[in-house]
């Protein structure tokens, strides 16, 4: 009978996404050089990026729904508490069950960095990097890197001024920046691979602020400038988390490897 009833469970739920297209495209991106805010060497922050692909948007409710139906061990409730926070896929309203506060085109939140990176492996892919994201985010709708111009760092600002509510926006709901990404901005924080890469010690005084800069990919551009103070803030509040923690704010986007690139 209960297997029944799950297979009744599924079979809905397939028949609701009948009409959702779960295409989150891989994009390429061409590799190349920038400047980081984070430098890789002492006093060295020009960074090279290999070519790659990411996904054009971030992982969305529905999308990660099909995970957990495939997967049932990332259920909430199901996942090991090791992995996953209390809060944990806490704003659907069941395991399996999206609800009225969850859109079935809203990013994926209240996922922890275990689960994102169990949602990539299961697709083929991974994480992104830090470099790979920071270099990806600094574009704006015409230009690879936009940082330096003044409308570009005055729309950042003003994304991050806001305060947000509970319900997101849907994904791609505003135009793709230069390399056809969706929401590097101004919808969700985002995992990164490394979000823990530069935690050398225990002593933030011997870590010259690289741990709070450097934790989600979303919260991680152009913080050496002083007009994008209230991003170092929020990356400031951010860099608390572990990579089992969740919250109402943070997603994810999976990438792949370059297989052609020589």
């Amino acid at each position: 009978m209960r297997s029944f009833v799950q297979l009744f469970v599924v079979v809905s739920l397939s028949a609701g996404f009948a009409n959702y297209s779960f295409a989150n495209e891989f994009v390429h991106i061409p590799g190349g050089e920038f400047r980081s805010v984070i430098p890789e060497g002492e006093g060295d922050n020009l960074i090279a990026v290999a070519s790659f692909f990411m996904q054009e948007a971030s992982v969305t409710n529905a999308e990660f729904l099909r995970f957990v139906l495939h997967r049932p061990e990332w259920q909430r409730g199901r996942a090991v508490s090791l992995f996953v926070d209390e809060q944990y896929l806490s704003k659907w309203a069941s395991p399996i069950f999206l609800g009225p506060r969850s859109g079935l085109q809203q990013p994926v939140t209240q996922v922890s960095w275990f689960a994102a990176d169990a949602y990539c492996e299961w697709q083929n892919a991974r994480l992104p990097s830090f470099y790979e994201w920071e270099y990806v985010a600094a574009a704006n709708e015409s230009t690879a890197d936009a940082r330096a111009l003044p409308e570009w760092q005055q729309e950042i600002l003003s994304w991050y001024s806001q305060t947000g509510g509970d319900r997101l926006s849907d994904v791609r709901n505003r135009s793709a920046n230069f390399y056809n990404i969706f929401d590097a901005h101004g919808l969700v924080w985002e995992w990164v691979d490394d979000f823990n890469a530069f935690l050398v010690t225990g002593d933030n005084r011997e870590q010259g602020g690289a741990d709070q800069l450097q934790f989600c990919g979303a919260g991680a551009i152009t913080m050496e400038e002083k007009e994008n103070y209230a991003v170092l803030m929020r990356v400031a509040m951010l860099s608390s988390l572990e990579a089992r923690y969740t919250t109402r704010n943070l997603g994810f986007r999976c990438a792949r490897r370059d297989e052609v690139r020589k």
